[in-house]
């Protein structure tokens, strides 16, 4: 059982929690003062405590950025001592939204939301993972009729390992797990977002990934 703290109580971070909870997990929701959290309780009735931001990096082990990406930068920054020697599994991208509200620019061309938090928190392990794809297949990947790819962008080889077990729990096959290489190689499945609004624009929000096919 590991100790995690998911920032971010929107879709992605409760579907997070709900589903590595009912995998035996003990999962802290950070919350901030004015977020609407919508239920979390997952199966099998395992609990899930919620905490604000700080609370919820310093007392976790292994923590999930689920925060919008365009403004995760600044507020991760401000928890560099609560991030310390922690894992920081980063799922959020970061873009410039359209007119429609859809991505329509990265906030950080020639570079990714992961080296800059990298960067900016040399103590931490960040792992760039799950950003490839609609929430609902990160914890429902066998969902799909064809195989999905998560992949993996990081420093730290131990922490790939342990953030490669958790995505085990959530349901990921080893074949379906693909470890590009170091934080710099996060670049490019984080632009992979842009073709991700032309799919819901012609399909709507139907699960799907950007994956490979082989």
């Amino acid at each position: 059982m590991t100790s995690i703290g998911i920032l971010g109580a929107g879709r992605v971070g409760t579907n997070l929690a709900r589903a590595l909870a009912g995998a035996g997990h003990r999962v802290t929701l950070g919350v901030r003062e004015n977020d609407e959290v919508t239920n979390t309780a997952p199966a099998g009735g395992t609990s899930i405590s919620h905490a604000d931001h700080a609370t919820t990096a310093r007392t976790a082990d292994v923590v999930i950025n689920a925060t919008p990406g365009d403004s995760a930068l600044e507020r991760l920054t401000a928890l560099r001592a609560e991030l310390a020697d922690k894992i920081l599994v980063d799922v959020s991208n970061a873009t410039v939204d359209g007119a429609d509200g859809l991505p329509g620019d990265l906030c950080y061309p020639g570079s990714s939301l992961a080296e800059q938090l990298q960067a900016a928190l040399p103590g931490t392990q960040v792992v760039k993972t799950l950003n490839t794809m609609l929430f609902m297949v990160m914890t429902a990947p066998a969902a799909l009729s064809t195989p999905p790819t998560a992949y993996l962008s990081g420093d730290d080889e131990r922490a790939k390992k342990t953030v490669a077990g958790l995505l085990g729990d959530l349901g990921w096959e080893p074949a379906w797990i693909e470890d590009l290489g170091d934080i710099t190689t996060a670049r490019a499945t984080e632009a992979m977002i842009l073709v991700v609004p032309h799919i819901v624009r012609r399909n709507g929000f139907t699960p799907f990934a950007v994956s490979l096919a082989r």
